[in-house]
């Protein structure tokens, strides 16, 4: 695997979610503006975690749906349990690629794919905004003939307007099965619109793009799609295996899962 230097001189999106999560792979610099976004947006923590247990429900759903092949864009650094243990405690035979573009992701790879069956978990080393290269790696371990499970969760924030990100989500599905699933999730302005502008500032002064989008800017990537039950809604109401709180509503993610026909 080649992997790039590390570059420890301005935060990067990645190891700022780790940090969210109470991680230990991030920098100072990263540390930095991960407590500057919390004074502005406390809940986000309380978001990248709802996110990440969105992400396994989501994909043990599609795993039990008899969906064995998942391709999973914009990684980030891994945090256990990772998408191929939760799928593959349904199905052992399922087949997972991982794609990130981050240099200390792909190292923290290298350790998570020696402790997986050989050729059923691969990592790619590339940039959601080339999705063609995406496609072409993914073939190498994928039947694209047959149903992907394809995962964009917390990733189109980081894909502004100007980089369309609807096209770029139009070419990964076109390339797949009918059959096929898209999994969404993407932070909202709408419920601290004040809040998420200010956070969005930090990351863009950073160098790393970002921008929040409304409930039906969020819903226009799943046009053309059939919608899972309950459709689009805020994390904690998809498929919720808890009792919710009184504020759950608001936690400021967006999140659906949607069949391609």
């Amino acid at each position: 695997m080649n992997l790039k230097p590390i570059d420890t001189s301005r935060p990067h999106s990645a190891r700022m979610y780790d940090y969210y999560l109470g991680g230990k792979d991030s920098y100072p610099i990263d540390e930095q503006a991960a407590k500057h976004v919390i004074s502005l947006v406390p809940e986000i923590r309380t978001v990248a975690r709802a996110n990440r247990s969105f992400m396994h429900r989501a994909s043990r759903l599609l795993a039990t749906r008899g969906i064995h092949q998942f391709l999973d864009i914009g990684t980030g650094i891994p945090t256990e349990p990772n998408l191929h243990q939760v799928v593959q405690s349904v199905n052992r035979s399922a087949r997972i690629v991982y794609v990130d573009h981050d240099p200390i992701v792909l190292r923290h790879a290298e350790a998570l794919l020696r402790s997986t069956p050989e050729g059923q978990t691969r990592y790619v080393e590339a940039d959601v905004l080339e999705p063609e290269a995406i496609i072409d790696a993914a073939r190498e371990t994928l039947d694209l003939e047959k149903p992907v499970a394809l995962s964009l969760v917390a990733l189109l924030h980081f894909v502004p307007d100007d980089k369309k990100p609807y096209e770029i989500v139009r070419k990964l599905l076109g390339a797949l099965a009918p059959g096929s699933y898209l999994t969404l999730s993407h932070v909202t302005g709408d419920f601290n619109p004040q809040g998420w502008a200010k956070a969005v500032d930090i990351y863009r002064q950073s160098g790393v793009p970002a921008q929040v989008r409304s409930r039906d800017e969020f819903t226009d990537f799943f046009e053309g799609l059939i919608l899972t039950e309950p459709g689009v809604e805020t994390v904690t109401r998809w498929r919720p295996e808890t009792d919710r709180g009184p504020d759950d509503d608001e936690i400021a993610l967006y999140v659906g899962v949607a069949r391609k026909s």
